[in-house]
Protein backbone atom coordinates (compact mmCIF):
# COMPACT_ATOMS: atom_id res chain seq x y z
CA UNK A 1 0.00 0.00 0.00
CA UNK A 2 1.21 3.53 -0.70
CA UNK A 3 -0.07 6.05 1.76
CA UNK A 4 0.71 9.81 1.27
CA UNK A 5 -0.12 12.14 4.13
CA UNK A 6 -0.54 15.67 4.11
CA UNK A 7 0.07 18.30 6.29
CA UNK A 8 0.45 22.27 6.66
CA UNK A 9 3.95 23.78 7.61
CA UNK A 10 3.59 23.54 11.17
CA UNK A 11 4.79 21.64 13.69
CA UNK A 12 1.76 21.44 15.66
CA UNK A 13 -0.33 19.86 12.59
CA UNK A 14 2.08 17.56 11.55
CA UNK A 15 2.77 16.14 15.06
CA UNK A 16 -0.55 14.15 15.37
CA UNK A 17 -0.08 12.77 11.90
CA UNK A 18 3.67 11.24 13.08
CA UNK A 19 2.74 7.94 15.20
CA UNK A 20 0.11 7.40 12.36
CA UNK A 21 2.66 7.56 9.57
CA UNK A 22 5.09 5.72 11.62
CA UNK A 23 2.80 3.09 11.82
CA UNK A 24 2.29 2.36 8.37
CA UNK A 25 5.74 2.98 7.41
CA UNK A 26 6.38 0.01 9.97
CA UNK A 27 4.10 -2.20 8.59
CA UNK A 28 5.60 -2.42 5.25
CA UNK A 29 3.93 0.58 3.07
CA UNK A 30 5.40 3.12 1.48
CA UNK A 31 5.08 6.43 3.13
CA UNK A 32 5.10 9.93 1.57
CA UNK A 33 4.41 13.18 2.99
CA UNK A 34 2.76 16.40 0.88
CA UNK A 35 3.67 19.55 2.62
CA UNK A 36 4.31 22.92 1.50
CA UNK A 37 8.07 23.32 0.21
CA UNK A 38 8.95 25.47 3.50
CA UNK A 39 8.26 22.65 5.51
CA UNK A 40 11.59 20.63 3.91
CA UNK A 41 13.83 21.03 6.68
CA UNK A 42 11.58 19.44 9.40
CA UNK A 43 10.38 16.38 6.92
CA UNK A 44 14.13 15.56 6.51
CA UNK A 45 14.34 15.55 10.27
CA UNK A 46 11.91 13.24 10.74
CA UNK A 47 13.39 11.43 8.20
CA UNK A 48 10.11 10.86 5.75
CA UNK A 49 10.00 11.57 1.64
CA UNK A 50 9.01 15.01 0.91
CA UNK A 51 6.58 15.41 -1.48
CA UNK A 52 6.88 19.19 -2.21
CA UNK A 53 3.90 21.98 -3.39
CA UNK A 54 3.54 25.35 -3.58
CA UNK A 55 3.56 27.44 -0.27
CA UNK A 56 1.18 30.32 0.11
CA UNK A 57 1.65 33.66 -1.67
CA UNK A 58 3.06 36.01 0.96
CA UNK A 59 0.86 38.23 -1.10
CA UNK A 60 -2.22 36.83 -0.18
CA UNK A 61 -1.25 35.85 3.64
CA UNK A 62 0.01 39.70 4.42
CA UNK A 63 -3.54 41.31 4.21
CA UNK A 64 -5.47 39.02 5.76
CA UNK A 65 -2.94 38.42 8.88
CA UNK A 66 -2.89 42.37 8.97
CA UNK A 67 -6.88 42.43 9.55
CA UNK A 68 -6.81 40.39 12.26
CA UNK A 69 -5.33 42.67 15.23
CA UNK A 70 -8.75 44.93 14.36
CA UNK A 71 -11.37 41.70 14.62
CA UNK A 72 -12.84 40.33 17.45
CA UNK A 73 -11.17 37.15 18.71
CA UNK A 74 -13.54 34.70 17.39
CA UNK A 75 -13.88 36.57 14.25
CA UNK A 76 -10.71 36.59 13.92
CA UNK A 77 -9.96 32.81 14.22
CA UNK A 78 -12.64 32.06 11.80
CA UNK A 79 -10.69 34.15 9.40
CA UNK A 80 -7.38 32.45 9.79
CA UNK A 81 -9.70 29.20 9.42
CA UNK A 82 -11.56 29.98 6.35
CA UNK A 83 -9.38 32.58 4.36
CA UNK A 84 -5.73 30.98 5.25
CA UNK A 85 -5.90 26.79 5.88
CA UNK A 86 -9.40 26.85 3.84
CA UNK A 87 -8.94 29.59 0.65
CA UNK A 88 -5.09 30.69 0.27
CA UNK A 89 -3.29 27.84 1.68
CA UNK A 90 -5.74 25.00 -0.19
CA UNK A 91 -5.63 26.49 -3.55
CA UNK A 92 -1.55 27.26 -3.31
CA UNK A 93 -1.02 23.49 -2.38
CA UNK A 94 -3.31 21.94 -4.43
CA UNK A 95 -1.51 21.77 -7.84
CA UNK A 96 1.65 20.52 -6.19
CA UNK A 97 -1.01 17.78 -4.46
CA UNK A 98 -2.83 16.63 -7.84
CA UNK A 99 0.56 16.17 -9.39
CA UNK A 100 1.93 14.15 -6.87
CA UNK A 101 -1.26 11.68 -6.72
CA UNK A 102 -0.65 11.64 -10.47
CA UNK A 103 2.85 10.65 -10.70
CA UNK A 104 2.99 8.40 -7.39
CA UNK A 105 -0.11 7.11 -7.42
CA UNK A 106 -1.25 6.62 -3.68
CA UNK A 107 -3.59 3.95 -2.60
CA UNK A 108 -4.74 6.25 0.06
CA UNK A 109 -4.32 9.59 1.40
CA UNK A 110 -4.22 10.73 5.29
CA UNK A 111 -4.31 14.44 5.81
CA UNK A 112 -4.66 16.38 9.11
CA UNK A 113 -7.75 18.76 10.06
CA UNK A 114 -6.18 21.93 8.69
CA UNK A 115 -4.78 20.11 4.92
CA UNK A 116 -7.50 20.86 2.18
CA UNK A 117 -5.49 20.16 -1.04
CA UNK A 118 -5.53 16.63 -0.14
CA UNK A 119 -8.80 16.34 0.60
CA UNK A 120 -10.03 17.96 -2.96
CA UNK A 121 -6.96 15.79 -4.99
CA UNK A 122 -8.61 12.64 -3.54
CA UNK A 123 -11.70 13.48 -4.18
CA UNK A 124 -10.94 14.08 -7.93
CA UNK A 125 -9.10 11.03 -8.42
CA UNK A 126 -11.18 8.85 -6.31
CA UNK A 127 -9.23 7.73 -3.74
CA UNK A 128 -9.54 6.78 0.02
CA UNK A 129 -8.92 9.68 2.15
CA UNK A 130 -8.99 9.77 6.30
CA UNK A 131 -8.80 12.63 8.39
CA UNK A 132 -6.50 12.96 11.51
CA UNK A 133 -7.69 15.19 14.43
CA UNK A 134 -5.16 18.35 15.00
CA UNK A 135 -7.08 18.58 18.12
CA UNK A 136 -10.11 17.70 20.43
CA UNK A 137 -13.08 17.15 18.11
CA UNK A 138 -14.90 20.36 18.65
CA UNK A 139 -11.95 21.70 16.78
CA UNK A 140 -12.42 19.37 13.72
CA UNK A 141 -16.34 20.48 13.44
CA UNK A 142 -15.32 24.47 13.49
CA UNK A 143 -13.07 23.55 11.26
CA UNK A 144 -15.45 22.28 9.32
CA UNK A 145 -18.06 24.70 9.56
CA UNK A 146 -15.69 27.51 8.63
CA UNK A 147 -14.74 26.13 5.06
CA UNK A 148 -17.83 25.63 3.58
CA UNK A 149 -17.36 28.42 0.84
CA UNK A 150 -13.28 27.47 0.10
CA UNK A 151 -14.37 23.71 0.31
CA UNK A 152 -16.90 24.94 -3.12
CA UNK A 153 -14.37 26.88 -4.92
CA UNK A 154 -11.99 23.54 -4.76
CA UNK A 155 -15.05 21.65 -6.26
CA UNK A 156 -14.70 24.07 -9.22
CA UNK A 157 -10.92 23.90 -9.51
CA UNK A 158 -10.79 20.03 -9.74
CA UNK A 159 -14.05 19.80 -11.89
CA UNK A 160 -16.09 18.22 -9.24
CA UNK A 161 -20.04 18.48 -8.08
CA UNK A 162 -20.80 21.22 -6.38
CA UNK A 163 -21.00 20.24 -2.14
CA UNK A 164 -18.45 17.16 -3.55
CA UNK A 165 -15.54 18.21 -1.00
CA UNK A 166 -18.00 19.22 2.27
CA UNK A 167 -19.77 16.03 2.11
CA UNK A 168 -16.53 14.02 1.76
CA UNK A 169 -15.08 15.95 4.67
CA UNK A 170 -18.33 15.28 6.37
CA UNK A 171 -18.04 11.33 5.42
CA UNK A 172 -14.10 10.94 5.94
CA UNK A 173 -12.86 8.21 8.58
CA UNK A 174 -11.72 10.00 11.73
CA UNK A 175 -8.44 9.03 13.78
CA UNK A 176 -7.65 10.79 16.92
CA UNK A 177 -5.26 10.39 19.94
CA UNK A 178 -7.75 11.99 22.27
CA UNK A 179 -9.49 9.52 24.89
CA UNK A 180 -13.62 9.92 24.75
CA UNK A 181 -13.51 10.71 27.81
CA UNK A 182 -11.23 13.73 27.42
CA UNK A 183 -13.41 15.07 24.33
CA UNK A 184 -16.51 14.35 26.48
CA UNK A 185 -14.74 16.31 29.54
CA UNK A 186 -17.63 18.96 28.01
CA UNK A 187 -19.82 16.97 26.14
CA UNK A 188 -18.20 16.77 22.94
CA UNK A 189 -17.13 12.93 22.85
CA UNK A 190 -18.63 11.48 19.29
CA UNK A 191 -19.45 8.14 17.95
CA UNK A 192 -17.55 7.10 14.66
CA UNK A 193 -14.05 8.71 16.15
CA UNK A 194 -11.13 6.19 15.83
CA UNK A 195 -9.00 6.49 18.68
CA UNK A 196 -5.58 5.49 19.07
CA UNK A 197 -2.49 6.22 21.46
CA UNK A 198 1.14 7.14 19.72
CA UNK A 199 3.37 4.67 21.49
CA UNK A 200 6.18 6.77 21.42
CA UNK A 201 6.84 7.22 25.45
CA UNK A 202 5.74 9.89 27.26
CA UNK A 203 8.32 10.59 29.44
CA UNK A 204 12.02 10.13 28.75
CA UNK A 205 14.70 9.46 30.15
CA UNK A 206 17.26 12.11 28.96
CA UNK A 207 18.89 14.51 31.69
CA UNK A 208 18.03 18.12 31.79
CA UNK A 209 20.18 20.88 31.48
CA UNK A 210 22.66 22.18 33.98
CA UNK A 211 21.71 22.35 37.28
CA UNK A 212 20.46 25.69 38.42
CA UNK A 213 18.00 27.13 41.18
CA UNK A 214 17.19 24.54 44.31
CA UNK A 215 17.29 21.16 43.32
CA UNK A 216 15.10 20.30 46.05
CA UNK A 217 12.17 22.36 44.61
CA UNK A 218 9.32 21.06 42.39
CA UNK A 219 10.35 21.79 38.60
CA UNK A 220 7.66 23.38 36.34
CA UNK A 221 8.52 22.96 32.56
CA UNK A 222 7.01 26.29 30.74
CA UNK A 223 6.53 26.34 26.81
CA UNK A 224 4.37 28.16 24.56
CA UNK A 225 5.38 26.44 21.09
CA UNK A 226 6.73 26.57 18.01
CA UNK A 227 5.17 29.87 16.79
CA UNK A 228 4.44 32.26 19.49
CA UNK A 229 8.42 33.31 19.52
CA UNK A 230 7.57 33.90 15.77
CA UNK A 231 4.92 36.19 16.60
CA UNK A 232 5.51 39.95 17.52
CA UNK A 233 2.57 40.81 19.17
CA UNK A 234 3.65 38.05 21.71
CA UNK A 235 7.29 37.96 22.33
CA UNK A 236 7.11 39.39 25.34
CA UNK A 237 4.85 36.80 26.91
CA UNK A 238 8.34 34.93 27.89
CA UNK A 239 9.47 37.88 29.85
CA UNK A 240 6.38 38.35 31.89
CA UNK A 241 6.16 34.63 32.96
CA UNK A 242 9.58 34.45 33.42
CA UNK A 243 8.67 37.58 36.20
CA UNK A 244 5.57 35.82 37.00
CA UNK A 245 6.71 32.69 38.03
CA UNK A 246 9.94 34.27 39.72
CA UNK A 247 8.03 34.20 43.19
CA UNK A 248 7.30 30.41 42.62
CA UNK A 249 8.82 28.07 45.04
CA UNK A 250 9.91 26.15 42.32
CA UNK A 251 12.48 25.51 39.77
CA UNK A 252 11.09 26.89 35.95
CA UNK A 253 12.91 24.80 32.70
CA UNK A 254 11.81 27.15 30.06
CA UNK A 255 11.92 26.58 26.04
CA UNK A 256 11.75 29.41 23.85
CA UNK A 257 12.18 28.19 20.51
CA UNK A 258 14.62 28.62 17.68
CA UNK A 259 13.20 31.77 16.59
CA UNK A 260 13.65 34.07 20.03
CA UNK A 261 16.91 35.87 20.96
CA UNK A 262 17.79 34.56 24.88
CA UNK A 263 20.01 37.01 25.51
CA UNK A 264 17.45 39.75 24.58
CA UNK A 265 15.57 38.40 27.73
CA UNK A 266 17.93 40.16 30.07
CA UNK A 267 18.90 38.62 33.49
CA UNK A 268 17.14 35.61 34.11
CA UNK A 269 15.35 35.03 37.26
CA UNK A 270 17.54 32.88 39.96
CA UNK A 271 15.07 29.92 39.83
CA UNK A 272 14.95 30.31 35.86
CA UNK A 273 16.74 28.15 32.98
CA UNK A 274 16.05 29.13 29.23
CA UNK A 275 17.21 26.94 26.46
CA UNK A 276 15.75 27.08 23.16
CA UNK A 277 14.59 23.56 23.06
CA UNK A 278 14.58 20.35 24.92
CA UNK A 279 13.09 17.08 24.32
CA UNK A 280 9.48 17.44 25.89
CA UNK A 281 9.40 13.70 27.31
CA UNK A 282 12.74 14.12 29.14
CA UNK A 283 11.37 17.41 31.02
CA UNK A 284 8.05 16.54 31.79
CA UNK A 285 9.92 13.05 33.09
CA UNK A 286 11.29 15.48 36.05
CA UNK A 287 8.36 18.08 35.85
CA UNK A 288 5.42 18.43 39.18
CA UNK A 289 3.64 20.15 36.21
CA UNK A 290 3.69 22.35 33.42
CA UNK A 291 2.85 25.97 31.91
CA UNK A 292 1.86 25.89 28.34
CA UNK A 293 -0.18 27.93 25.57
CA UNK A 294 -2.25 24.92 25.13
CA UNK A 295 -1.25 23.66 21.57
CA UNK A 296 -2.11 20.28 21.25
CA UNK A 297 1.20 18.69 21.01
CA UNK A 298 2.30 20.04 24.45
CA UNK A 299 -1.32 19.56 26.43
CA UNK A 300 -1.62 16.02 25.19
CA UNK A 301 2.23 15.65 25.79
CA UNK A 302 1.61 16.70 29.48
CA UNK A 303 -1.37 14.33 30.46
CA UNK A 304 -0.09 11.27 28.58
CA UNK A 305 2.68 11.56 30.99
CA UNK A 306 0.45 12.14 33.98
CA UNK A 307 1.05 15.69 34.68
CA UNK A 308 -0.98 18.46 35.68
CA UNK A 309 -0.69 21.81 33.90
CA UNK A 310 -1.69 25.49 33.86
CA UNK A 311 -3.18 26.36 30.34
CA UNK A 312 -2.87 30.17 29.05
CA UNK A 313 -3.83 30.28 25.88
CA UNK A 314 -2.26 32.96 23.66
CA UNK A 315 -3.86 33.06 20.21
CA UNK A 316 -5.98 30.75 18.86
CA UNK A 317 -9.63 28.61 19.67
CA UNK A 318 -7.75 25.44 19.96
CA UNK A 319 -5.57 26.65 22.44
CA UNK A 320 -9.04 27.74 24.46
CA UNK A 321 -10.65 24.50 23.79
CA UNK A 322 -7.93 22.68 24.82
CA UNK A 323 -7.51 24.66 28.27
CA UNK A 324 -11.41 24.15 29.01
CA UNK A 325 -10.74 20.33 28.09
CA UNK A 326 -7.95 19.83 30.95
CA UNK A 327 -9.55 21.99 33.46
CA UNK A 328 -13.29 19.76 33.06
CA UNK A 329 -11.01 16.48 33.09
CA UNK A 330 -9.35 17.84 36.91
CA UNK A 331 -5.81 17.80 35.49
CA UNK A 332 -4.79 21.48 35.30
CA UNK A 333 -6.08 24.99 35.51
CA UNK A 334 -7.03 27.42 32.49
CA UNK A 335 -6.47 31.00 32.88
CA UNK A 336 -8.48 33.38 30.46
CA UNK A 337 -6.68 34.86 27.58
CA UNK A 338 -5.77 38.60 27.25
CA UNK A 339 -3.14 41.24 28.82
CA UNK A 340 -2.19 39.82 32.66
CA UNK A 341 -2.57 36.01 31.52
CA UNK A 342 1.33 35.42 32.88
CA UNK A 343 0.48 36.32 36.32
CA UNK A 344 -2.66 34.57 36.05
CA UNK A 345 -0.73 31.58 35.24
CA UNK A 346 1.48 31.95 37.92
CA UNK A 347 -1.10 32.16 40.38
CA UNK A 348 -2.90 29.45 39.36
CA UNK A 349 0.55 26.98 39.37
CA UNK A 350 0.40 28.12 43.38
CA UNK A 351 -2.82 26.50 44.05
CA UNK A 352 -2.15 23.45 41.56
CA UNK A 353 1.22 22.88 43.15
CA UNK A 354 -0.84 22.76 46.19
CA UNK A 355 -3.42 20.49 45.68
CA UNK A 356 -2.47 16.78 44.85
CA UNK A 357 -6.09 16.30 43.22
CA UNK A 358 -4.54 17.82 39.89
CA UNK A 359 -1.78 15.81 39.65
CA UNK A 360 -4.51 12.74 40.53
CA UNK A 361 -6.80 14.16 37.74
CA UNK A 362 -3.62 14.47 35.28
CA UNK A 363 -3.31 10.80 36.25
CA UNK A 364 -6.61 9.88 35.28
CA UNK A 365 -6.42 11.25 31.51
CA UNK A 366 -2.67 9.05 31.39
CA UNK A 367 -4.19 5.89 32.49
CA UNK A 368 -6.97 6.81 29.67
CA UNK A 369 -4.90 7.12 27.04
CA UNK A 370 -2.58 4.62 27.83
CA UNK A 371 -5.91 2.17 27.50
CA UNK A 372 -6.11 3.68 23.77
CA UNK A 373 -4.69 0.71 21.18
CA UNK A 374 -1.85 1.53 19.87
CA UNK A 375 -1.75 3.49 16.42
CA UNK A 376 -0.28 0.50 14.39
CA UNK A 377 -3.59 -0.69 14.62
CA UNK A 378 -4.78 2.29 12.77
CA UNK A 379 -3.38 0.68 10.08
CA UNK A 380 -5.40 -2.16 9.54
CA UNK A 381 -7.95 0.30 9.53
CA UNK A 382 -6.27 2.32 5.84
CA UNK A 383 -5.25 -0.87 4.57
CA UNK A 384 -8.91 -1.59 4.93
CA UNK A 385 -10.01 1.85 2.89
CA UNK A 386 -7.73 0.64 -0.01
CA UNK A 387 -9.82 -2.83 0.17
Amino acid sequence: MRALFATTANDGHFGPLVPFLRATAAAGHEVRVAAPASYAAALERAGVVHEPFADAPPELIGPVMGRLPSLPFEEADDTVVREVFGRIDAQAGLPGVVETIERWRPDVVVRESAELASLAAAEGAGLPHAHVCIGMHEIVTRFAEAVLEPLLELDRLVGLPEGTCSSAQAAEVVLSTVPADLDDAVGDALAGVHRFRDPAPAVGDGPLPEPWGDPDLPLVYVTFGSVTASLPPFAGLYREALDALAGIRARVLMTVGRRLDIDGLGPLPANACVVPWWPQADALAHSAAMVGHGGFGTTMGALAAGVPQVVMPIFTSDQLANGLHVAASGAGIAVPMGPGSPARAADALSTLLADASYAEGARGVARSIADLPPASDAVRLLESLVG
